[in-house]
């Protein structure tokens, strides 16, 4: 392990070009990316040890924020600090920050995207079998036949089933049951147990009340971006209340078409900030919420990697992180349960699905674009149909 970090074997550049082919062809969301960076940068390329990858999703699912840039990120810092960890992180967002803005342009422009719900009639449906093939390598490749994290795995797929969220401490509580009964530290074989675990949260929150609008809306998707936990989809009630309820800035409409976009442009899904922000205040809005959504992710990572990096190896951390890791795969498993039912509508998106998963298992090296690309065009043809 100490040699791959001393001489890794791939450039900051290689890894930044990576980064951004991901963040423009990268579809299925949070899971799916995490499982794109599993698949290319630990098991094909060899560029990440899997201690590494595992130590970066645990740190992502601990800290607020987007799971699948905060991964990135943290990639990025494995062998060229901070330096890497802000290239990648740009290059892995820029990209579908560019798309959106195009979109909300248009979106603008012409009074809405009525051809979306056609695309999303099938994609969607798609992206529920790209989460699915990933969320099995995930399990198989990180469980296996451990009886203790399958069973953190089944809580944490339930709970995020019933809650239709993601629960921080439940990967805590998880982490720690498992440092305490695989590598307990002497003060607890002592009986002197003091449960002390929270998060850091919350220095990029603003008082946006007097502001202009720019500073509202810089305001309150820092504050976003800094207490929402979770990934990817988790975000979205957060937002609703936000920029529907509270300042009024969007309709229903508007804002469901939002999320739409996220789902069908490819990179992170939180990018659906930035067309938010394109659409209540111009390019410059669509900067500031961007922005402002992933700078503390960006902090939230850095801040605790190098700690990560130098007590990683230890066997309490590499419990805890074990722990952290199952908690974390169940809740991805069950968020393709929370995500399917929005997704799949009736039986036609249920055979896409289904069509996906299969396409998907007998041919392991089709690139994912390909059967979205397919799926757009399915929903163009089908969804007139489905709707006739």
């Amino acid at each position: 392990m100490s040699d791959a970090q001393a001489a890794p074997r791939y450039t900051l550049w290689q890894l930044v070009r990576y980064m951004l082919g991901l963040g423009s062809w990268g579809f299925g969301g949070p899971v799916a990316l995490a499982g794109f960076m599993y698949r290319d940068l630990v098991e094909q390329r060899q560029w990440i040890a899997e201690a590494e990858y595992k130590e970066g999703m645990a740190l992502a699912q601990l800290m607020p924020g987007p799971l699948a840039a905060q991964l990135a990120i943290y990639l990025g810092y494995v062998h060229h600090r901070v330096l890497g960890a802000t290239l990648v992180g740009l290059a892995f967002v820029l990209p579908s920050f560019l798309m959106v803005v195009a979109i909300g342009a248009a979106y603008r422009a012409y009074g809405g995207i009525a051809w979306m719900q056609a695309v999303f009639y099938g994609v969607g449906a798609s992206v529920i079998g790209i989460i699915t093939m990933s969320a099995w390598k995930l399990t198989t490749k990180n469980i296996g036949r451990d009886k203790l994290l399958w069973a953190i795995f089944a809580i944490s797929a339930a709970v995020t089933v019933v809650t239709k969220s993601e629960v921080v401490w439940l990967f805590l509580g998880s982490g720690v049951l498992v440092w305490l009964l695989r590598a307990p530290p002497p003060w607890f074989s002592r009986g002197q147990a003091n449960a002390v675990a929270a998060p850091l949260a919350g220095f990029f929150a603003l008082d946006a009340l007097d502001w202009h609008k720019l500073g509202q809306i810089g305001a309150y998707f820092a504050y976003a971006g800094s207490f929402v936990f979770g990934s990817g989809l988790a975000i979205v009630p957060f937002l609703y209340s936000g920029v529907v309820q509270e300042y009024g800035w969007l309709t229903d409409r508007q804002f469901v078409d939002a999320v739409a976009v996220a789902m069908i442009t490819p990179g992170p899904v939180v990018i659906t900030t930035g067309f938010i922000g394109y659409l209540v205040a111009g390019f410059w809005g669509a900067v500031v919420a961007a922005a402002a959504t992933f700078v503390p992710c960006y902090f939230f990572t850095i801040l605790p990697a190098p700690y990560f990096k130098k007590h990683g190896k230890r066997p309490g951390i590499v419990a805890f992180v074990d722990g952290v890791t199952a908690a974390a795969i169940g809740a991805i498993t069950g968020a393709v349960v929370v995500i399917g039912q929005r997704s799949i509508s009736d039986a036609t998106t249920a055979a896409l699905a289904l069509l996906t998963v299969a396409v998907l298992w007998r041919f392991k090296k089709l690139p994912e674009p390909v059967v979205v690309a397919a799926a757009a065009l399915a929903g163009l043809l089908l969804y007139p149909l489905a709707r006739g």
